[in-house]
């Protein structure tokens, strides 16, 4: 599914950028054909006035007014030689022409840095000259900016439709992780229901003690495990606990089972009781995660620091280690599935404690701090 949606972006990456190159050229193209007609025509429409001016009685002069009269969408400013407006003008607001008295000097100034005016001579009297400065018609303007809209649009596309396919996938995902824990915790179900029987049986013969604690310990962890699976596969019941006491215990749970030169601390700042509302198995699943990665990222020994601390708007857990560290690069990638460091493993363990905590109990999780060489710390944060 990746893949597939990998594939569908550069795919519509491409389409855009065929489509968008297209457009490109094509209006360019357009528009310089349109911009050298309206030159042409803004050449013709100077010629008939200054036909029309000149003309004597007795001239045909409908084809000099019908020029001037078709000019409905080109705006030209007559000028002299030092582009002082003479106060002829055509196609502008007549409103602002009337009212403000440095118009037509801005908009001479704006048609200039678009086109080089068109120079008249009097044939007459050489030593009359006018300039004339013309803007860009309406449909110009449109040609032009066209590109701009259409990229625009066809970005938009491409946003809604990937958003699409990665909500597609986020779906699809969701559905698979929630199926392999349903399958997973009802697999579990049956011999964990079986090794119960036969610890029972074990103690009904004496000198088994020492077997069936063991063998209960190890049972009780396979039921709490199937648990585990079977919340994440269905929307867990969330509790007003003590954090304080929760963390502990599963600190002391793995002080046992770490090294003798890891040394586990947990801070709380002073504060006996610290209540978050969780889903206890899930909240310690995540812990233990956190623990086995810095336990991992350490070679045998080391320290184990987890901090604890709330405010008014919730509570802080910061799980830190004197590992080796996480380099920057992978930084954003520790969180996805599949991603690992380690010879084993199949690099799932922090992708379920962010969905457990992003998912099912509306926080966050991410590294906080890390330094290759000294270690990493993660942090929880929890909605009071």
């Amino acid at each position: 599914m990746f893949r597939q949606i990998l594939n569908w972006r550069t795919l519509l990456a491409l389409v855009a950028i065929l489509i968008v190159s297209g457009t490109i050229i094509y209006s360019r193209y357009l528009a310089k054909k349109i911009a050298k007609e309206e030159k042409q025509k803004v050449e013709q429409w100077i010629e008939a006035g200054k036909f029309l001016f000149n003309s004597p009685p007795d001239a045909d002069t409908r084809l000099a007014a019908m020029i001037l009269t078709e000019n409905k969408s080109i705006p030209i400013i007559e000028t002299d030689e030092h582009d002082i407006p003479s106060g002829s003008a055509v196609n502008l607001d007549s409103a602002k022409i009337a009212n403000d008295s440095n118009y037509l000097k801005r908009k001479v100034k704006q048609f200039k840095s678009v086109h080089t005016p068109i120079e008249w001579t009097d044939p007459k009297d050489p030593k009359i000259r006018n300039l004339y400065y013309y803007g860009d018609s309406k449909l110009l303007n449109e040609v032009r900016y066209y590109p701009i809209i259409q990229l625009a649009i066809v970005a938009l596309f491409i946003i809604i439709t990937v958003f699409s396919l990665r909500s597609s996938y986020r779906s699809t995902q969701n559905q698979v992780w929630a199926g392999m824990a349903k399958e997973t915790a009802h697999q579990l179900g049956t011999p964990v229901s079986s090794l119960e029987g036969w610890v029972e049986m074990l103690k009904e013969t004496s000198g088994n003690e020492k077997i069936v604690q063991e063998l209960g310990k190890d049972v009780d962890r396979l039921r709490l495990v199937s648990d585990r699976f079977g919340k994440i596969g269905s929307i867990p019941h969330l509790e007003n606990i003590d954090l304080v006491n929760q963390i502990n215990s599963m600190v002391d749970y793995m002080r046992k089972r770490a090294p003798g030169k890891i040394n586990f601390l947990v801070n709380t700042h002073g504060q006996q009781q610290i209540i978050g509302k969780v889903s206890a198995p899930l909240f310690d699943w995540v812990i233990e995660n956190l623990l086995k990665n810095a336990l991992d990222a350490m070679e045998g020994k080391g320290s184990i620091t987890v901090d604890i601390s709330s405010d008014e708007k919730g509570v802080y857990i910061d799980t830190t280690d004197t590992g080796k560290g996480i380099s920057k690069k992978n930084i954003t990638s520790v969180f996805k599935p599949g991603f690992t460091t380690k010879k084993r493993g199949w690099g799932l363990g922090l992708s379920l404690s962010r969905r457990i905590i992003e998912q099912y109990h509306k926080g966050q999780i991410f590294v906080k701090q890390s330094e290759m060489g000294k270690g990493t710390t993660f942090r929880i944060v929890l909605k009071k």
